[in-house]
């Protein structure tokens, strides 16, 4: 539920959110330890807003509580956002705020090229740093501080442009325990961590030529206590550019191309590998010369510490417009997906050292009929 109340020169909005959700876990560690989830919970949120237009101030700030149900804590949320018209060509902002999250990523270390993002509720139960020191489960929520600093500029020639540096600081993370290697130990593990990089846009229109364009330069670090290393999703450089085109006398034609470019991901490499024989059943008395093992992998103690190569690709599009009568019309498109065939990586086999790439240059033909 949402609501709006006008003032003169702004207006108050508050509201109020309630989710449920349910997350199921099975995971198993490099020391053969089992971490198991089923949980439900029920989560409540309210906010409040004020924004508010003062002579060359634009001002929003208010707050959020939320209240997490699997672990029964309230989180006080407040935030902050300005901006200053300082010129009709130059606006300054900033803003921040505290955040709070009740969801975790199930990804693995284990995987070259992550091709699934799972989630699962915040634990309802102790969890531990690397030292094994235990946490009241009333910590359990995940909690970060975040900044940012922007400018915009107008500039003569249909040009804008829009730079963002920004600094986000995880003090509370949870992550699933690596490190585990006994039932007693914790199945949770927590960590910190920061993000902190630039963002820039620009964008240019003229009689039917759209220009667009962004550039992303980005930092992003976890702590777990033994290490610091670059989550799965830290990407040093990308950029997506745009390019389109609206010609003819009822300017119904376009041409367009989208490239994209990106630095590559972090993975955990590959030490070697073993014959991984199972004690569990006989203990102590396994046969273990005579046994046959699984093949195990030994996995670089430095986690993420390998990049996977660059991703780009060219799109091109092109689209006719056919106006059929007044409220009707058809829409014609063509299009081709990686232009240039780049290789781009799209799976890594460890064991058969063998790589999968994503699809090669991919036409396709379409029309939508709308009235």
């Amino acid at each position: 539920m949402d609501f709006n109340y006008y003032l003169k020169n702004g207006e108050v909005r508050y509201g109020l959110n309630i989710d449920g959700n349910r997350t199921e876990l099975e995971f198993t560690n490099q020391y053969d330890q089992k971490t198991e989830q089923n949980q439900n919970t029920t989560d409540l949120h309210a906010y409040f807003m004020v924004h508010k237009y003062v002579k060359k101030f634009v001002i929003e700030a208010g707050a959020r509580i939320s209240y997490y149900g699997n672990i029964g804590a309230f989180s006080p949320e407040p935030r902050l956002s300005m901006k200053l018209n300082a010129h009709e060509m130059v606006r300054i902002k900033l803003a921040s705020g505290m955040y709070s999250q009740n969801f975790i990523s199930a990804k693995s270390d284990k995987d070259v090229v992550n091709l699934f993002t799972g989630f699962l509720t915040g634990p309802d139960e102790d969890i531990a740093d690397a030292t094994g020191k235990r946490n009241d489960k009333i910590r359990n929520m995940q909690r970060s501080v975040h900044v940012i600093f922007g400018v915009e500029l107008d500039l003569p020639k249909n040009v804008e442009i829009n730079i963002e540096p920004y600094y986000k600081y995880f003090w509370r993370l949870i992550n699933i325990n690596r490190f585990k290697q006994f039932n007693s130990d914790a199945n949770f593990l927590l960590e910190s961590g920061d993000a902190y990089g630039l963002d820039i846009s620009a964008k240019w229109e003229y009689k039917g030529i759209y220009l667009y364009g962004t550039y992303s330069l980005a930092w992003t670090n976890r702590r777990d206590g033994k290490q610091t290393y670059p989550p799965h999703f830290d990407r040093r450089h990308n950029t997506n550019l745009i390019a389109a085109y609206t010609f003819g006398k009822k300017k119904d034609f376009e041409v367009s191309a989208r490239w994209n470019f990106g630095t590559g991901f972090p993975f955990t490499q590959t030490q070697g590998f073993y014959e991984n024989i199972n004690f569990s059943q006989s203990g102590i008395g396994t046969d273990y010369t005579g046994a046959n093992g699984n093949l195990g992998i030994v996995y670089d103690e430095r986690i993420n510490a390998g990049r996977l190569p660059t991703y780009h690709r060219l799109d091109l599009a092109f689209k006719k417009i056919f106006n059929i009568k007044e409220k009707a019309k058809i829409e014609l498109n063509a299009s081709v997906s990686n232009a240039y065939n780049r290789q781009n990586i799209f799976y890594f086999d460890r064991i058969r050292f063998t790589r999968v790439n994503q699809l090669p240059i991919i036409p396709s033909l379409g029309f939508a009929v709308s009235w």
